[in-house]
């Protein structure tokens, strides 16, 4: 074999390596991106079930509550923005608020004894808190998916590929409410 031949086959099986782990990367980051488009439907089944409880929490609640119509119209808008949000970032900040008009819904709950004995009432907001609680788990799954494909596209070798094929970073669906970050103070006093 003459030197020009070895080095034709060398090229050859560069190339092929080099074509290979292309492949291989670009394969990686679309996986990764679908599991972060999934991870975002699995908050979106979660945010619908709870869009589509709250008309029923607040009809059950208004027969008892007639003078709360301010806080009616409060949890209406702030559902309705959710409902219309388009981005996680319009998501997340529409959510936080809808969050904060559910929890002065609550608070107001308090003022009445009969409606908080109603059980219709209760199974309604049972259900509202479990799906609050599946709603925390899709969001942190969600963001962790959004950290893994954030992580590979940012790295090398496999930023030279993301931005090849146009691979964007993704948002973090986070809290907007600083009420929320706070960490709840226990007093055993």
């Amino acid at each position: 074999m003459g030197p020009m031949l070895i080095l034709l086959m060398f090229l050859v099986i560069l190339t092929i390596v080099l074509v290979a782990a292309v492949i291989g990367i670009y394969n990686a980051l679309v996986r990764l991106r679908n599991q972060v488009d999934n991870a975002w439907s699995q908050i979106d089944v979660q945010l619908k079930r709870r869009h589509d409880l709250i008309p029923n929490l607040v009809e059950t609640a208004k027969g008892y509550m007639t003078h709360e119509r301010e806080t009616f119209e409060t949890i209406t808008e702030a559902r309705s923005r959710a409902m219309g949000a388009h981005s996680v970032s319009e998501a997340a900040k529409a959510e936080s608020a809808l969050t904060g008009a559910l929890s002065k819904f609550m608070l107001v709950v308090e003022n009445y004894p009969e409606l908080k004995a109603n059980q219709n009432f209760l199974a309604l907001q049972e259900t509202l808190t479990s799906t609050e609680n599946k709603i925390a788990f899709a969001r942190q799954a969600y963001n962790d998916q959004v950290l893994f494909y954030n992580n590979k596209i940012q790295m090398f070798p496999s930023n030279i590929i993301a931005g090849m094929f146009s691979f964007t970073k993704r948002d973090f669906f986070e809290i907007e409410d600083a009420a929320e970050r706070n960490v709840p103070k226990v007093s055993f006093s």
